[in-house]
């Protein structure tokens, strides 16, 4: 388990690279950033219950939210 202060640096430089790249680039590190956690974690499950989570309270834009079980 990280501190808190290693999870406030790391979300730090996540956000100064997407500062450095720009808006116009930033979904497409995101996207990036999202496979490599994916392949990094192995574990379908826990992929699936972060990727609702992160989605929880988020608007909806009509698309389905996901094909996987929680």
């Amino acid at each position: 388990m990280m501190t808190d202060t290693e999870r406030d640096t790391l979300y730090t430089d996540l956000c100064r690279t997407m500062t450095r790249i720009g808006e116009a680039d930033a979904s497409l590190f995101l996207a990036r950033f999202a496979l490599l956690s994916i392949e990094a974690i192995g574990e379908p499950a826990t992929v699936a219950r972060l990727i609702a989570d992160a989605g929880d309270g988020l608007p909806d834009a009509g698309m389905p939210a996901s094909t996987h079980e929680r």
